[in-house]
């Protein structure tokens, strides 16, 4: 309820209390403002569980929207950076555009050796040839992945 109210603010609102109310009223002031928040609490969590005795399984389905909204809270760069860097669901890897799907360690010689059965899984990959400069009017290969 209360979640964008820091330190801060609170040192500003005791200040001005103390100000506004003086040192003798402000702790009854305080009280009230806490016996006020407690009491809406409890009458929103009272109705909140009126309406799923009332409704039943139904609340939930009403519920659901709702709970779909806040998870878009989540939906910011940072977070999803932080999701795709960090996370920890390895059961399936991700396939490229061009069908390509790495190995569990995310390399392509994991790939190549368990294509070829898992017989040469911990060599490295055999190094290529080099390969002839491009004639005049040729195109040069694209790579869908490095672009």
């Amino acid at each position: 309820m209360f979640e964008n109210i820091g330190m801060p603010e609170i040192l500003v609102l005791v200040v001005a209390g103390l100000f506004i109310l003086g040192p003798e009223r402000l702790p009854e002031a305080a009280a009230w403002v806490g016996r006020a928040v407690r009491q809406i609490k409890e009458f929103a969590s009272g109705a909140q569980n009126h309406l799923k005795k009332e409704l039943g399984p139904e609340f939930d389905q009403i519920q659901q929207p709702l709970n779909d909204l806040r998870s878009l809270r989540s939906l910011n760069p940072r977070t999803a950076i932080t999701r795709s860097l960090f996370s920890d669901d390895v059961s399936t890897p991700p396939v490229k555009p061009n069908g390509f799907a790495p190995g569990p360690a995310g390399s392509a010689a994991t790939a190549g050796a368990a294509a070829l059965g898992g017989a040469a899984a911990s060599t490295p990959p055999p190094v290529r040839a080099p390969q002839p400069p491009l004639a005049a009017d040729e195109r040069p290969p694209v790579d869908p992945d490095a672009t």
